[in-house]
């Protein structure tokens, strides 16, 4: 199924964002975190691709497994860095033999400590060029891309971001997931700057629970997303307790899910970071996809 037949079917769609694990161990613990969620029938999950290409064979692993044993619709990210034309060719022939049809199509961040992103020779260098491509080449798939709420770090200001989203839909792409944020207010104002621009694909709010101090400071540093005063002064009184800020980040989570149903929001998608536990009691509280 094309993730954009899930989004018609008039009510909120439910997805989860893995990575793929590096160890033998962490791949076991992956296997467990789907089986748990499963139990709430996404609509859709993704795989996310690692800095150039290094998680390739292991993203493509991932996606075949999530479609085979686990029978959930899978979603390939596929990037921009360090990738030529001819090797997006082959690396959506290989998805297009695995019988995956969805892919998130992005430019990708740069690797850690470079400045600027460099797309490789007969490459691309933004995510609107690898859309397009893809569309003429494999018009079959479905493509989504990324939406920022505050802002792409790159892009001096906010009407150009949602001038490049509208490009981005212009050259194929058929929905929009966004980046994280913590304040909906953010999401809100992207939306209506979308459709203010004529924008009409859906736009699904991204959801990332906070599970401990060094890693939301690591994913918003990547992202250019931004924490909420109060909410980083409550996570950074708890300290070292992880426990703690886990309980916070539930609880803003849920506050943030209920806000944005309530809005009618065309679906609701997890930056799990591979953990279920966080995840399954947010479904439950907001009682969203819950087990049937």
């Amino acid at each position: 199924m094309k993730v954009i037949d899930a989004l018609k079917k008039g009510k909120p769609t439910l997805s989860f964002e893995f990575f793929p694990p590096k160890t033998p161990e962490k791949e076991k613990h992956l296997f467990e975190v789907i089986s748990q969620l499963k139990a709430f029938h996404p609509d859709f999950v993704s795989v996310t691709y690692g800095a150039l290409g290094t998680t390739r064979e292991k993203t493509f692993h991932w996606v075949k497994e999530i479609k085979q044993k686990f029978k959930i619709e899978p979603v390939a990210h596929l990037t921009c860095v360090a990738a030529t034309r001819e090797s997006i060719r082959e690396q959506i022939a290989e998805l297009e033999e695995m019988g995956i049809i969805n892919i998130l199509a992005l430019r990708g961040d740069p690797p850690e400590g470079t400045p600027e992103f460099t797309p490789a020779p007969d490459g691309f260098k933004l995510a609107k060029d690898l859309i397009a491509f893809i569309k003429k080449h494999h018009p079959e798939f479905c493509l989504g891309g990324a939406g920022f709420p505050e802002g792409h770090r790159d892009v001096p200001n906010l009407e150009l971001d949602t001038q490049y989203l509208k490009e981005k839909i212009g050259a194929g792409a058929e929905y929009i997931i966004t980046q994280l944020f913590f304040d909906n207010a953010f999401y809100f104002n992207l939306v209506e700057r979308a459709k203010n621009m004529g924008i009409v694909v859906p736009i699904v709010p991204g959801v990332m629970p906070i599970t401990s101090l060094n890693q939301i400071k690591k994913m918003t540093k990547i992202c250019g997303a931004t924490i909420p005063p109060k909410l980083m002064e409550r996570i950074e009184k708890a300290g070292d307790d992880n426990e703690a800020i886990q309980e916070i980040g539930v609880e803003q989570a849920v506050a943030q899910c209920k806000e944005l149903l309530a809005a009618k929001v065309p679906g609701l998608h997890f930056f799990v970071m591979n953990q279920a536990g966080p995840i399954s009691r947010i479904l439950k509280e907001i009682k969203f996809g819950h087990p049937r």
